[in-house]
């Protein structure tokens, strides 16, 4: 997915800005980026690729260079950012988090009015810089954003750092956050709030979808006011935002909480205690246990200090490694226990069926699973909140393929929660991971823990509702 980080402050900015973007880290795995606008008026980047290494080590070196009391940065999974502009708008840098559907047919369009491509990522267009080519066809930024959310199918929000503010605005629905901190002598935002506390920022705004504002050290200004419709990502909730963050007003940690509440008090499995498996299983499973009435332990520990999250990186095999070596199973809780784990999801199957087997190999009696998020059935046309490429990646669709003879059919069956299809699928993944039980948050459940509209909040991978293609 990635995430980003942008500060404007009445002093230098750069240890503000450098562990600001390090706190969006556990949203992306491949590119990291930082440029500034040094009291010259000089603009100063510096890109990193952070497959192999962290965001920190890759930039630590460069601080010194970062002058200037306004900056943006990027962790990104898709094309190296931030990208530099020099056009009738004047010189500015921009940083996105975002998927364009339709870069072919948009890259065409540009080329056929004279503009020109510099910045190649994996041998295509950089997505960033064609966003920037879209801003400058507009008279002003506003209009040029306003290009931007118009003219891209998916989603697209973005920090725009120029000669004298920073601009943010938040994707055409909202599906992707932009949150506002504010402290004495500066302002900053960022899709992760998580990085206010620790720097001194205060949550002051959440962007509407759609909205943009203008920021200096002193104000921020509305330059354009949220759509009257959203569709947020409801998986910020089950996976990818950090536990302490607030999105929308809703904690992430008490959504993720009571989504085990509300399971555990329908759930009549019988079972020694529950655990789950960190980092993003932990506030599931300890609603859980206190639904249930029974402790929570630790029955895995994740090794913190060197693996990422496991479903980011683009090669399997590597998904395959991080998802084996970084959860270290407790022998000792284990022998001869029934236990009840709580996870996010199940994309691919990756990780659960690797931890199923060591979790038997350590004596567990019986392995319950409990899930955060209901079945993904669809891949995510709106964001890259993974890497899969094709929906035959989703064990869901392996297991309609081998059901129905096609990936695609009675989709909406197997979506729906207690039908005959939606059934037999369960327990088609439960016996191929080898669980004792398995069991799903459902819709309506997750909607409720999060508290706003069904119709406010995107569940288009479980169960195909959304807004097209846009």
């Amino acid at each position: 997915m990635g995430g980003f980080f942008g500060t404007i402050s009445k002093k230098a900015c750069a240890t503000d800005l450098f562990y600001g973007t390090d706190y969006n880290s556990h949203l992306g795995t491949r590119r990291g980026g930082m440029a500034t606008l040094d009291d010259d008026g000089v603009f100063r980047r510096s890109i990193h690729n952070l497959e192999n290494s962290y965001f920190r080590s890759r930039f630590e070196a460069d601080l010194g260079k970062f002058k200037g009391n306004s900056g943006i940065g990027i962790i990104s999974d898709t094309d190296p950012q931030p990208i530099f502009v020099n056009s009738h708008l004047g010189k500015y840098a921009v940083v996105t988090v975002a998927k364009v559907n339709n870069l072919e047919e948009l890259e065409k369009e540009l080329l056929s009015k004279g503009c020109h491509f510099t910045e190649l990522s994996s041998g295509q267009t950089n997505q960033t810089e064609l966003i920037a080519l879209l801003i400058s066809q507009g008279k002003t930024f506003i209009e040029g954003i306003k290009l931007v959310q118009e003219k891209i199918k998916g989603s697209c929000s973005m920090l725009i750092l120029t000669e004298d503010c920073i601009i943010a605005a938040r994707d055409k629905w909202g599906r992707t956050p932009i949150l506002i901190g504010k402290k004495d002598d500066a302002y900053a935002a960022t899709s992760e709030p998580c990085s206010f506390p620790n720097l001194d920022f205060d949550l002051v705004y959440d962007l509407g979808p759609g909205e943009i504002v203008k920021l200096t050290a002193d104000n921020m200004t509305q330059l354009c006011a949220p759509n009257a419709q959203k569709h947020v990502c409801s998986f910020l909730w089950v996976y990818y935002g950090y536990p302490v963050s607030d999105y929308e007003g809703r904690n992430v940690d008490a959504v993720r909480y009571d989504t085990g509440m509300r399971m555990a008090k329908k759930d009549d499995v019988e079972a020694d205690y529950v655990a789950a498996i960190p980092d993003s299983g932990i506030g599931m499973g300890l609603g859980y246990a206190e639904g249930k009435g029974i402790p929570y332990r630790r029955a895995i520990i994740k090794y913190t200090p060197t693996w990422p999250r496991s479903f980011t990186p683009v090669n399997q095999d590597v998904r395959d490694l991080v998802a084996k070596m970084k959860l270290i199973p407790n022998r000792e809780l284990l022998k001869d226990k029934k236990v009840i784990f709580c996870d996010d999801s199940i994309v691919r199957g990756t990780q659960l069926r690797d931890n199923v087997g060591i979790l038997y190999g350590y004596g567990a009696k019986e392995v319950h699973m409990r899930l955060g998020s209901p079945p993904i059935i669809h891949s995510c046309p709106y964001i890259g909140f993974s890497a899969s490429k094709s929906a035959l990646e989703l064990i869901t669709r392996r297991i309609i393929k081998e059901l129905e003879g096609d990936d695609s059919k009675d989709l909406d069956k197997y979506a729906t929660t207690n039908s005959e299809q939606y059934n037999k699928m369960i327990d088609c993944i439960r016996k191929k991971l080898n669980i004792t039980t398995l069991k799903f948050n459902t819709v309506e459940d997750l909607v409720a823990s999060i508290g706003l509209p069904k119709e406010c909040i995107c569940t288009h991978c479980y169960d195909g509702t959304g807004r097209g293609n846009e």
